[in-house]
């Protein structure tokens, strides 16, 4: 298991998550496998948002083999992650899925991105037994875990879940631009 960690705070962390995911998620593209960034999460809870706020900043990105599911739209989260899971694998074959979520931590992890080599098991701070999700994961800590998750998500500052959107997004977005760039190369070779 390979876990990879980003203060989202630092200057140019979004670089450092976009050429994370050149390096991890390129070997993927080239098999011809649709990436799917699934953005998990409800715009109805601050703390909770962070995926759709993913998902709303990056849905520009889906072209022929990037797909976005999960926007401040259209979220996904427990009540219909399944027909999702469903439709996802209805319409791709083989798809390598990227699973976004927000997440509570330490006090001293709040602000840190985290990738995992690894699915994600959402919903799990509020004990929901969620199917596990994605062939490797975005974790955002949003805020301090406790005893009362929900009454901690819902108090969590958008500030701070905006700041970690906005890295992931921006990290996502130059990953993006870094593939296109390399196949027009490759092409006009």
């Amino acid at each position: 298991m390979s876990k990879f960690i980003i203060e989202s705070n630092m200057q140019n962390s979004f670089l450092t998550l976009g050429k994370y995911l050149v390096d991890k998620v390129t070997p993927i593209l080239k098999t011809n496998s649709d990436l799917i960034f699934l953005c998990i999460g409800s715009d109805r809870c601050t703390g909770d948002s962070l995926g759709p706020l993913v998902g709303d900043k990056i849905q520009f990105l889906s072209s022929n083999n990037i797909y976005v599911y999960g926007n401040l739209e259209s979220t996904v989260n427990a009540t219909n992650l399944d027909n999702v899971l469903t439709t996802i694998r209805s319409n791709h074959v083989n798809p390598y899925i990227i699973a976004i979520d927000a997440s509570l931590g330490n006090s001293a992890d709040i602000g840190k991105i985290i990738i995992n080599d690894e699915p994600l098991y959402p919903g799990k701070a509020l004990n929901k037994n969620l199917p596990s999700i994605g062939n490797i994961s975005i974790v955002g800590i949003v805020n301090i875990s406790s005893h009362f998750q929900f009454t901690t998500l819902q108090n969590t500052r958008l500030y701070t879940v905006m700041k970690i959107a906005n890295t992931i997004a921006k990290g996502i977005s130059y990953f993006s631009l870094k593939q296109n760039y390399d196949d027009n190369c490759l092409s006009n070779m």
